[in-house]
């Protein structure tokens, strides 16, 4: 079974249908995009509303994405199938006082590049659809080679299903304790997984701030535990 299957019995015409996979080369925004994708969907989605101009144009004659993240070489992990609907331009100035782009900007994204010589970007307006929406994070695909060719034309390309998972593999694994380190930014968006253990751990943590170069030793117990002691830093 491969994904052209996949769609086809859901009568969509793999021929209007783009694959995406995502694979950010801003590192924080790297690591953030699976978490987004499951706590923040909207936001997810706004990073992938605006895209380079070759893609923009295979973008005009879609009918759906197929959206996936990254999953190890020659893998991706399914996010949604999100349907293709109206355009509009945005000029530089525009695109980076669009507050779903000011909140990717604190994670890295480059987004509408200065460098860039086009005056403006197409927004597409991108839904989500229910197609296989319970699949979201458990559907894995094999991708073909050049692994560095981002995005498809599903009926060019035979992509298999590889498995289906039981669970959720957008929620993130829980490190070791003496490995976990996570930005202001991140704390708003942890997994679910994460914190629901970090609800019941406690200790000592300690803080860098950037800005000055000064650190901060701190230490969560009782009711609050660590869980409720960083989300209070991450709202303040």
């Amino acid at each position: 079974m491969n994904l052209n299957d996949l769609l086809q019995s859901k009568n969509i015409n793999p021929e209007k249908v783009l694959v995406f996979r995502h694979r950010p080369k801003e590192p924080h925004l790297h690591k953030v995009l699976p978490w987004l994708a499951a706590e923040k969907p909207d936001l997810f989605n706004a990073y992938q509303q605006t895209q380079g101009q070759k893609v923009e144009k295979a973008m005009k004659g879609a009918a759906y994405v197929a959206s996936f993240i990254a999953y190890g070489a020659g893998k991706a992990l399914f996010v949604g199938l999100y349907s293709v609907g109206r355009t509009k331009p945005l000029t530089r100035a525009q695109f980076w006082k669009v507050p779903a782009n000011i909140e990717l900007k604190e994670f890295g994204m480059n987004g509408f590049d200065a460098n860039e010589r086009r005056p403006t970007v197409l927004w597409f307006d991108l839904a989500p659809t229910e197609h296989y929406a319970s699949w979201k994070g458990k559907l894995i695909v094999g991708w073909p080679p050049p692994e560095r060719s981002w995005w498809r034309r599903a009926h060019r390309n035979t992509i298999p299903v590889l498995a289906i998972l039981e669970d959720n593999a957008l929620d993130a694994k829980l490190p070791p304790w003496d490995e976990m380190s996570l930005s202001w930014q991140e704390l708003g968006v942890m997994p679910t997984r994460l914190k629901a253990a970090l609800v019941h751990w406690r200790g000592i943590y300690y803080i860098f701030d950037h800005s000055d170069d000064k650190g901060y030793v701190g230490s969560a117990y009782g009711n609050e535990n660590l869980l409720g002691r960083w989300l209070n830093y991450a709202e303040s």
